[in-house]
């Protein structure tokens, strides 16, 4: 192993480490189920201490405040909050750094990467969308936690540019809609006469952002699910029924592993896109959405797969409330589809392949 290549094993296992402090390793979700239903839905000092830690701007240059880290750091990072299903916007406060930097916005900038700030992207238009049009005036669709948004941050079509906007965070302006895991989601009308123009031009930036956005809630959900699964095998160990382990009975043992696989797999797809992203130079669009829509999809569904057989392994308390392998499985349907379900970045995957006509005339 090179001295590059340790320094980067040892900046993604520090990173891990650190998730330590908002994410508990022993896995006490104890807070997590007081934010549920709440107003705001996460606890603004705990945003306050991912700014301190340095995570909104983990993907930023130093120059403009950031670690100047890569997609492998964010992916290990987002995977072990998956881990501990923290329900702090970090993905969405990551992707308005890259467009507040990209826009030069830099006070308000500074104040989302301290954690004094948090404003969200208005970005979406359409259900199950990658794409940001910028209509004008057209309802911007699943923004994440805005109640707790100090700022919201519509792109704008102007020509064939792609502006961005800043909002202030007026509430008679968002139409709430509770989530199954306790979160929320906005609807946000926007007045755009009313609001602050920042740059002219931050489509390309919005591009790399939104795919940096699926990949690192794919990891998310890649550690989402292992953790589902570590609790699985638990119960398996100690529940007993005509006196033994139930996780000795050869069927459970089957459904195990077709588990394991799944999670393996994931993280194969995960780290190999994360890898790409760190190493593909700039402009190159196609392999990165391949990269990335190959993780999404496969996260999406696996998630979902593997959180239902935790469930419906524990038997009838797993479909109870307070026994916590179910928040799980309402997480991951809460995210499965954000940034692009499976369904939409299959088709995404297979766009961005490049044609191959002999390939085509052999099959």
């Amino acid at each position: 192993m090179t001295d590059s290549t340790e320094d980067r094993a040892e900046s993604i296992r520090m990173i891990r480490d650190s998730a330590a402090a908002v994410a508990p390793p022993g896995g006490d979700l104890r807070r997590i189920r007081a934010l549920r239903f709440t107003p705001l839905g996460h606890d603004p000092a705990v945003w306050r201490q991912m700014g301190e830690l340095g995570w909104i701007g983990l993907r930023l240059p130093e120059e403009r405040g950031g670690a100047g880290l890569g997609m492998a750091e964010c992916c290990a990072l987002t995977e072990e909050l998956g881990r501990g299903l923290v329900p702090e916007p970090l993905v969405e406060g990551m992707l308005s750094a890259a467009l507040l930097a990209a826009a030069g916005e830099e006070e308000v900038l500074g104040r989302l990467l301290s954690g004094r700030a948090l404003p969200l992207t208005a970005w979406q238009e359409a259900p199950d969308s990658l794409d940001a049009p910028g209509t004008p005036d057209r309802p911007r669709l699943f923004v994440p936690m805005a109640r707790g948004a100090d700022a919201l941050l519509p792109p704008v079509r102007e020509g064939d540019r792609l502006a961005l906007h800043a909002l202030p965070a007026v509430q008679d302006a968002l139409a709430i809609q509770p989530m199954q895991d306790g979160s929320h989601v906005a609807t946000l009308r926007p007045a755009m006469p009313g609001a602050r123009r920042l740059s002219a031009d931050i489509g390309p930036a919005l591009d790399r952002a939104l795919d940096e956005a699926a990949l690192a809630t794919a990891a998310y959900l890649l550690g989402l699910m292992e953790q589902a699964f570590a609790i699985t095998l638990g119960y398996l160990r100690t529940r007993r029924q005509f006196g033994r382990p139930i996780g000795s009975f050869q069927a459970l043992q089957h459904r195990a592993v077709d588990l394991k696989i799944q999670l393996s797999l994931t993280r194969a797809s995960v780290e190999a896109a994360a890898a790409t992203l760190d190493a593909l130079p700039p402009g190159a669009d196609a392999p990165r959405r391949a990269a990335v829509s190959r993780a999404k999809a496969r996260a999406a569904e696996a998630s979902m797969l593997v959180t239902r057989q935790a469930v419906q392994m524990h038997g009838a308390i797993g479909y109870t409330d307070e026994y916590d392998v179910g928040l799980f499985l309402r997480r991951a349907m809460v995210l499965a589809n954000r940034y692009g379900s499976a369904t939409l970045h299959r088709r995404r995957f297979v766009a961005s392949q490049p044609e191959d006509d002999e390939a085509i005339s052999a099959a």
